[in-house]
């Protein structure tokens, strides 16, 4: 009847959310003897949630935010068990004595994964994989001794794949299970990187700001309060408080490259806590690329003959600087964080959207402040309730200079222009002022429940302004959105084996611009719009074996524009205020299995995926007066999107790792029949044809040596090489033809690293070669990426 009793108690303890601990602290009575202590993992990282129970009975707690316990007991002898979710449980056997207390401290090691060339734990990955949704993630400590910036890291991920225009600087998307641009929304630490400017891409940004990168797949946790469709990209900082530390690094390489980032910080013992973040990028860009020369005598271009010639006017650099300074660790707030961003940037621009179109001396210069507030606290006047809230305000000011009197060809041959401006004639500046907010709440109740509520708001406005004049010209009419997006979520996790999760969304959208009300563009009168839409959704996991893990996860989700797709860039994009949201309805199923022999360890990954998205917003390239050209943003009708991605890796010891990638993801026209047909309806030629300039097949593998202790206890080589393979793929609708002008070909990239580390890591060097084999590589409509290139690397990394 006790034990019933006992049974009865937990349970309404579970159900309520009060912990064991604090029920018997109310209930003890003379004879039993106090058990505290501290859980923490093996990188001394705080571990709430973990339960410490003594095995057989009803005795036991839960740890707080501060990673501590305490209950009481009877006197006797037992087994002391400590859990928590993603590390390897610990058993302890003890005995209890009267009138006597216990410290029982514990460190819990991670349940490791290998993935993607480096070894994933508990504090990156695999907390991330035993949620519901298709995620993973990956630990960048093994990268930070190459000159990889954060969208290099994130393309050796399964279904990933980088896109750039150009070379240092250049324009960059990711693509993710077939979608890719605006379609991925990228996050630093939860925090939306919508409007920051172009200094903080992915492709800038160096992989030694990261701890790790989180990859959501289509199906994306309320708690990042957005509206992606192809999935999310989340940067995670180091935020665990130490008493200082540096990490410096510079690197140097072919086309006049140099990089360099900083990193130092320190947390003082009254809970004051300050940390720099700084970096810069500079290069030439002079590689050779084939292209067609025009002929100033004629006009004309002679498409089938490509000259090898070398870049011109492609000059990169960019600067950055983010401090954030505040207190960490009090009963009021783990972390209260005030932050100051600085970036400037320059950049030459070379190309138009079609490599046949060269600029001489096309620029566009900028900078960027932010301020921010950030703050979080577990517990927060309740237990298991935990909050984050953060706040930014972004002014960005970009000039785009065109003001040539002439044009240029690859030869760098020059003809004087009838009128000036090489793509327009124009000196703007755009002042664009970006507000962001989010607050997300998580509720846990017992280890069962948890609920999640998020909201983020994001307020923009740009002002163009002609300094082409002596006095400068302000447009009468500025560009305007507002954006609200708030979300609701359950989770029932009754045991590691399985959990499930249930979701509502709520998006809301304002939009204010100039809108032509003449043909030829002459006048413009101020219009806006609002669109607000629902979505929903559910995910779930279940671990069949201990290695083998199952997810399947279902939304009706929406995409609103973004500010490009609506507003252009002012220069080569053009925007449609008009443009209506993507809505799509997502499935994706994931099978992983991973296990560890000895000295072997294996993973592999698969995992389908189905999209059906209506009002597909979809980038085209216009032709213009002249044979000048520029993007555009247009809804088409449906799209489906069906295909795979495989993943394998196998290690050995700690001595080798080996692994790759493939992605076939078909992207198709699911309009059956021409959008605005009117009376008859007139089918659509492309019906179940690819759409355009989406790669549909692409791999990448890669293998790793490790030599411990060469020269030194604490030393390490590493040799790496890896390759990436894309199939060719048309850049134009396959309607137009199949020939090769409308192609861009196979192609394969072999790159090699070696890099090594003495003393533990305090001092590193590494010398990187990219694409090996000089293979001719392109993308977006065929634009040429760099040949052959070398890089060197040293870095420091100091702490206490």
């Amino acid at each position: 009847m006790m034990k019933l009793y006992l049974a009865l108690v937990s349970l309404l303890i579970c159900l309520t959310g009060i912990s064991p601990a604090h029920a018997q602290r109310h209930g003890d009575h003379h004879g039993r003897i106090l058990i505290s202590g501290r859980v923490v993992s093996s990188d001394n990282e705080i571990i709430d949630f973990a339960t410490i129970h003594l095995k057989g009975t009803s005795f036991g707690a839960q740890t707080d935010e501060k990673g501590r316990y305490r209950f009481s007991a009877p006197e006797g002898e037992y087994t002391l068990v400590v859990t928590a979710m993603g590390y390897k449980g610990v058993q302890r056997k003890i005995t209890l004595n009267r009138h006597e207390r216990r410290t029982l401290d514990f460190t819990l090691r991670p349940d490791t994964k290998e993935l993607n060339a480096v070894t994933v734990t508990a504090t990156g990955v695999s907390r991330v994989q035993r949620s519901a949704y298709n995620a993973i993630a990956i630990d960048t400590r093994d990268m930070q001794n190459t000159t990889k910036n954060l969208s290099d890291a994130l393309a050796t991920a399964p279904g990933v794949k980088l896109r750039e225009s150009g070379g240092v600087g250049s324009d960059m998307q990711l693509m993710l299970d077939g979608f890719s641009g605006k379609h991925v929304k990228v996050f630093i630490d939860g925090v939306p990187q919508e409007g920051v400017g172009s200094s903080f891409g992915l492709n800038n940004i160096p992989v030694s700001f990261a701890k790790r990168i989180e990859i959501y797949k289509g199906v994306v946790p309320v708690g990042f309060g957005t509206d992606a469709l192809g999935g999310v990209i989340n940067i995670v900082t180091e935020k665990q408080p130490r008493r200082w530390f540096l990490d410096a690094s510079y690197s140097y390489g072919s086309f006049n490259t140099h990089k360099s980032f900083v990193h130092f910080g320190q947390a003082l013992k009254n809970g004051f806590t300050y940390e720099v973040n700084a970096f810069q990028n500079y290069s030439d860009n002079d590689y050779h690329v084939d292209a067609p020369i025009k002929n100033f005598e004629t006009g004309s271009f002679n498409d089938t003959e490509k000259v090898r010639v070398r870049r011109f006017h492609d000059n990169y650099h960019n600067e950055a600087v983010v401090a954030k300074a505040g207190i960490t660790g009090k009963p009021w707030a783990d972390r209260l964080m005030v932050g100051f961003t600085y970036s400037h940037m320059y950049k030459e621009i070379q190309t138009g959207v079609r490599q046949k179109t060269v600029f001489g001396e096309k620029h566009r210069h900028g900078h960027s402040l932010m301020p921010s507030l950030e703050y979080s606290k577990r517990n927060l006047l309740t237990k298991g309730l935990n909050v984050v809230l953060t706040a930014n305000y972004n002014r960005n000011a970009t000039t785009n200079v065109d003001t040539a009197r002439y044009q240029y060809n690859w030869l760098g041959e020059r003809q004087e222009l009838n009128s000036p401006g090489e793509q327009s004639y124009q000196r703007t500046r755009s002042d664009n002022d970006n507000w962001n907010g989010t607050l997300t709440a998580n509720y846990h109740i017992g280890q069962a429940h948890a609920f999640t509520f998020n909201h983020v708001f994001n307020a923009f406005r740009r002002e163009n302004t002609s300094l082409l004049a002596a006095k400068e010209q302000t447009d009468a009419i500025a560009k305007e959105t507002r954006k609200n997006i708030t979300g609701l979520s359950y989770r029932l996790m009754p045991s590691e084996h399985w959990n499930v999760s249930a979701f509502g969304k709520y998006y809301r959208q304002y939009v204010a611009g100039p809108m032509a009300t003449t043909s030829t563009g002459s006048n413009y009168e101020r219009t806006s719009r609002k669109v607000d839409s629902w979505g929903y959704g559910a995910a779930g996991t279940y671990f069949i074996l201990p290695e083998l893990q199952v997810k399947l996860s279902y939304e009706k989700a929406y995409r609103l524009p973004t500010i490009e797709e609506m507003f252009g860039d002012e220069d080569l994009e053009s925007g449609d205020i008009g443009i209506r949201p993507e809505n799509s309805n997502n499935l994706n199923l994931n099978l992983s299995y991973s296990a560890k022999l000895d000295d072997h360890s294996v993973y592999a990954e698969g995992s389908l995926i189905y999209r059906d998205t209506r009002d597909y917003i979809q980038r085209n390239v216009q032709d213009l007066s002249g044979g000048r050209e520029n993007a555009t943003y247009t809804n088409y009708g449906r799209v489906l999107t069906k295909g795979y991605n495989l993943s394998v890796r196998y290690a050995f010891k700690h001595l080798l790792s080996v692994g790759g990638n493939f992605t076939q993801m078909d992207v198709r026209d699911n309009e059956k029949y021409q959008i605005g047909s009117t009376g008859h309806a007139v089918e659509n030629l492309g019906y179940k044809a690819r759409i355009s300039n989406v790669p549909y097949r692409f791999a990448d593998y890669d293998v790793t040596f490790y030599w411990h202790k060469l020269g030194g206890k604490d030393n390490l080589l590493t040799l790496t090489y890896d390759s990436q393979y894309t199939h060719r793929f048309s850049y134009y609708p396959e309607i137009f033809g199949s020939t090769n002008d409308f192609y861009v070909p196979n192609q394969f990239a072999h790159n090699l690293l070696v890099s090594y580390s003495l003393k533990g890591g305090r001092y590193n060097f590494s010398f990187e070669c990219r694409n090996l084999t000089d293979e001719k590589l392109y993308d977006n409509f065929s634009l040429q990426k760099a040949g052959r290139a070398f890089y060197g690397k040293i870095r420091v990394s100091f702490g206490g």
